[in-house]
């Protein structure tokens, strides 16, 4: 929670000029309302809502302060949601979005409430979700990443969200130039960092068509209803488009899989017993997409070193002092950064295997 007082009303909201849009623009709700603080959302400012009738909805703004140029991105969060909801993948109902900072500092948007929540770590999993459904649970997952991928972007106006070609290489080039800017103040480089970068550059797979990519889906961005299955996806603030698969090898990163050497951390929210394995839902991912798969682990083996570039990173802000690195396990993030480098390295010695 931040150290905002809720009893001075919702954070980075004044609720009567937003009150009086919401009843301007949404006939679906009637204000006034009541403010529930949820939390999650990579820091944006995001409420329950009910109405004078018992509606609930959910309302969603960028935290206050400055912010980066595309850091949570209220119009690519709605523009998705409001595309999606016509098709087969599960997402919020889009209510209303508000494109003047006039009413209350910020872009905001409405969106319907879910009746579901997310997976961060193990210990939920084992709370909300029955073993014997989490199978089931699984399934639903990959199955909706299937449906988000066979949506052609064109057709429901996402054609403009980001440029369609060389998903991979934009990629390999921001983070290496991350790795590399941030060698000295992270007092640490591995020779596996560039020779990896030179792989994935001379060996990457040609592209197929572009598809909506997520970028960060995981448990900890769907909604599980109370049928433990996928009731939304959330969370759409760096999607884009690009190649499916590299999509699809950063969500099967943290499934356990009996051909692993390194186990899931036993904190994962996919650690639990009755799960099936990576390769179960790879499978049915083919299944259900018709894709060749013969390639993911080259996929596997670029996110893997993504990962690592990203931690790189962070931990580079700390040890360079830039960011406070009280109760942080340094020396832990620096071996989760040269364990990700082994898992890239692993995955590129069973490409063509």
């Amino acid at each position: 929670m931040s150290a905002h007082d809720e009893s001075l009303g919702p954070e980075g909201y004044d609720v009567p000029a937003v009150e009086a849009w919401v009843k301007a623009n949404i006939a679906e709700l009637a204000p006034p309302f009541k403010w529930t603080r949820l939390e999650g959302g990579h820091s944006n400012l995001t409420y329950q809502i009910e109405d004078v009738n018992g509606q609930q909805a959910v309302i969603r703004r960028p935290p206050q302060g400055v912010l980066l140029p595309k850091a949570h991105d209220m119009s690519r969060e709605w523009s998705l949601i409001s595309a999606l909801g016509s098709t087969g993948v599960p997402v919020p109902k889009a209510f209303g979005f508000c494109e003047s900072p006039d009413v209350t500092g910020a872009w905001f948007y409405v969106m319907g409430l879910i009746d579901g929540h997310p997976l961060y770590n193990s210990e939920e999993t084992e709370a909300l979700v029955p073993e014997h459904a989490r199978k089931d649970l699984a399934f639903s997952f990959i199955d909706t990443l299937a449906a988000l991928h066979e949506v052609d972007p064109d057709e429901v106006g996402l054609g403009d969200l980001g440029k369609k070609e060389n998903y991979v290489g934009r990629q390999l080039k921001t983070w290496y130039r991350s790795w590399t800017s941030s060698i000295e103040a992270a007092e640490l480089d591995d020779p596996r960092a560039h020779e990896l970068q030179r792989y994935f550059l001379e060996n990457m797979p040609e592209q197929g068509p572009a598809r909506v990519v997520h970028g960060d889906y995981g448990p900890h961005n769907c909604l599980f209803g109370p049928d433990h299955k996928v009731a939304a996806v959330v969370d759409w603030e760096i999607s884009t488009l690009g190649d499916p698969l590299a999509d699809l090898a950063y969500a099967l990163n943290p499934w356990a899989d009996p051909t692993d050497t390194e186990p899931v951390p036993p904190e994962s929210a996919t650690a639990a017993a009755g799960f099936p394995t990576r390769t179960e839902l790879a499978d049915r991912y083919a299944l259900r997409t018709g894709r060749d798969l013969s390639q993911l682990d080259y996929y596997v083996g670029f996110n893997r070193w993504k990962t690592a570039a990203i931690l790189h990173g962070v931990y580079a802000r700390y040890v360079e002092g830039k960011k406070s690195s009280e109760d942080v396990d340094l020396p832990e993030m620096r071996e989760r950064i040269l364990r990700a480098l082994t898992l890239a390295e692993q995955a590129v010695n069973r490409v063509g295997t």
